[in-house]
Order: C-alpha cells, then structure tokens, then sequence
C-alpha cells in the first residue's frame, strides 16, 4: 500500500505499518561514537537518522539514501542491528550499522531545514535520545546487546515502556548488501 505525501511517497507493509530505515552512522569502526541529527519539528532534541522507504526500494538502500539526505554523509553499510515496530505510530523501521567514510558539508536538510548533526558516545545518545524517542533509544540497547552477545546478529527483543507503549525487534536471517 501506498499513500502520497507532499514530495514523498509513503509506503505500508501488510500489516499497515509504514516502512522505514535508518543507520546508526558511527565515526570509525571502533563503533564508539555516533553521529545524530537535529530534529526537523524539534531543533533542540536529537534523533536517528532515517526515513521512509519508497515503494520497491530495498531497506538497505533506503537507510543510506536517508542518512545521506538527512545527516550528510556517506560510509560503508554493515549489519542489520535489527527491525524496530512502533506500535503506536504504526512504523516498522530496519536498523544498521553504517561506519562513515565521507562527511558532506552541504547536504540536502542542512541546506533546506538548517539541520544540525552531532557526535555522541553510544551512552550518550541513549540518554539524550530516551525521554522523547524512547524507540530510537532501544536501537543503541539492541546493538550493545547484539554485539555483545550474539556476535552482530540482530537480537530479538520486546521492550516495553512505561507510556503504555509496546516496542518489538524482529530477526532477519538475510541482510541486504550495498556494493
């Protein structure tokens, strides 16, 4: 299913969940540092770089053309950390890990929205991230428990939150590759 928004095809898996994909954008591949981006409807919080996906585009693909888009870089893709739902938005979004290689200095949100980007330790960004994206927030837990303990596979997990709001991560046995 898709529906149209203004300059944006939105696109809906068969459960009705919008599908999107973002990148945990690290530094180097020490994996410490990650790269985050201003809000575009709250300039003074913090978020994940990612979007939609636009019909027939794999999330592979969709994850670096968003971060590119949205954080203005570029880098080599690696693993699925994992697919996040969102319940209460009804998104479904598949999560990577991209180790930047380029670090654009016009990009396309900085030149259109003045969006900003940051670097962060990994536990930094949970605690900036918790209060308003608590979702966001649950891909830095999944990523240090994935590649802590199952060697970079995607865990699966169910994150509940006090809001009233369920968080699922599914498991994909395949991942897709950029070349």
């Amino acid at each position: 299913m898709m529906k149209l928004k203004e300059n944006q095809t939105r696109t809906y898996d068969g459960d009705g969940y919008k599908k999107r994909a973002a990148c945990l954008c690290f530094k180097n591949e020490s994996e410490e540092e990650v790269l985050l981006v201003s809000s575009s409807r709250h300039p003074d919080k913090w978020i994940v770089p990612g979007g939609g996906m636009e019909p027939d585009e794999e999330p592979s693909v969709a994850a670096v053309r968003e971060v590119c888009e949205e954080a203005g870089v570029k880098g080599t893709l690696g693993r699925l950390v994992g697919i996040f739902e969102n319940q209460d938005r009804k998104h479904r979004t598949y999560v990577y890990v991209l180790v930047i290689t380029e670090v654009l200095e016009d990009w396309e949100d900085s030149v259109n929205i003045g969006r900003k980007r940051e670097w962060f330790k990994i536990d930094d960004a949970i605690k900036v991230l918790q209060c308003h994206k608590p979702v966001q927030a649950s891909y830095f837990e999944t990523f240090k428990q994935g590649y802590l303990a199952n060697n970079g596979t995607p865990v699966v997990a169910t994150l509940s939150e006090d809001k009233a709001s369920t968080y699922a991560v599914a498991n994909q046995s395949s991942v897709s590759s950029i070349r």
